[in-house]
């Protein structure tokens, strides 16, 4: 995502007739950018949103009928932009095992590296208030990654929804005590990840 500001990227012109879509894009990853940074979606603004961009507020209205709105739609490419990674990640091997552990690991460190989108994502009141569909799809997939594993062989036949959601809670606990509680000592994420992968998968401590 564009992680420029208005002063890197120069003064911006009047957008042509027929760019409404570009200027959506240009909000969309405004709110991202100052999302990243509050963490928090109701200290976000419109009018600090078009600030960021050098826009009118009520060019944002045009596109978003509230600030409720605008944070969905960023949450959606936030969590879109984040699958293409792990789909990139997971590309780079062709064993099951290493694809989850790329997988899990990617979503890990983006979630470190991205605190204020995450807490946003999973913890905001906006979550708490209105339903985000399509945040299914990295659970989904995240299962698939692990059936994949079972029929290879590579871990233990089972209920691979019930091991996904298991590694997911253990994974997004990982995460949130990193996030919350940055003077307990802990050990390196990857370190937590392989063990997650034996303990709750199956894999082999040599896999992967």
């Amino acid at each position: 995502m564009d992680t420029t500001t208005p002063a890197q990227r120069g003064a911006r012109g009047r957008n042509r007739r027929g760019q409404g879509e570009r200027l959506r894009e240009e909000i969309i990853e405004a709110a991202l950018r100052l999302l990243d940074e509050l963490a928090d979606d109701q200290a976000l603004s419109l009018r600090a949103v078009a600030r960021e961009i050098g826009i009118a507020a009520t060019s944002v209205y045009i596109h978003f009928a509230d600030r409720d709105a605008l944070v969905l739609a960023a949450m959606e490419r936030c969590h879109t932009d984040l699958i293409d990674s792990i789909d990139r990640a997971e590309a780079e091997s062709e064993d099951p095992a290493a694809k989850l552990r790329a997988r899990v690991l990617l979503q890990g460190k983006w979630a470190y590296e991205h605190a204020g989108l995450y807490k946003v994502l999973h913890e905001s009141t906006l979550n708490q208030r209105t339903r985000m569909p399509f945040k299914t799809v990295l659970g989904e997939r995240t299962t698939a990654a692990i059936q994949r594993c079972m029929d290879a062989g590579l871990a233990p036949a089972g209920d691979a929804a019930a091991v996904s959601l298991d590694l997911r809670a253990a994974v997004h606990g990982a995460v949130s005590m990193r996030l919350n509680s940055a003077d307990l000592p802990m050990p390196p994420l990857e370190e937590q990840v392989d063990r997650f992968l034996v303990k709750l998968v199956g894999l082999s401590p040599t896999t992967g």
